[in-house]
């Protein structure tokens, strides 16, 4: 029986456009639970405004969306997660890609957490 605390890694890019979090390979296989999350500061008109977050596992594209921001004059967010099977002696890469037209990105958050 094992009394090892679950790993957890987390990175917090802040305004940045790009965040990139790498977690270390280990001598056993794991599992993730990843959340990505893009926080944006919405104009008080947010005609035409929009983010966008991209996520590459690995150096693949796993998932990317654009929404309308929205929201006037608050915060708006686009958030992912999924589940990532780590074989043993790997590592994993999780890279976020944020972009926006008319708001202001305000953070850009990654979180992997052994489960």
């Amino acid at each position: 029986m094992s009394d090892s605390t679950p790993e957890r890694w987390r990175l917090d890019a802040g305004g940045a456009d790009v965040a990139l979090l790498e977690v270390p390979p280990a001598l056993a296989a794991r599992r993730f639970e990843v959340d990505v999350r893009l926080v944006v500061r919405c104009p008080e008109s947010p005609d035409g405004a929009w983010h966008a977050l991209t996520v590459e596992l690995d150096g693949r594209r796993h998932w990317s969306r654009r929404i309308a921001t929205s929201n006037p004059g608050q915060t708006d967010s686009l958030d992912y997660h999924c589940r990532v099977d780590v074989p043993e002696g790997s590592g994993l890469r999780i890279r976020a890609l944020a972009q926006t037209r008319g708001a202001q990105r305000d953070r850009l958050l990654i979180e992997a957490e052994e489960s």
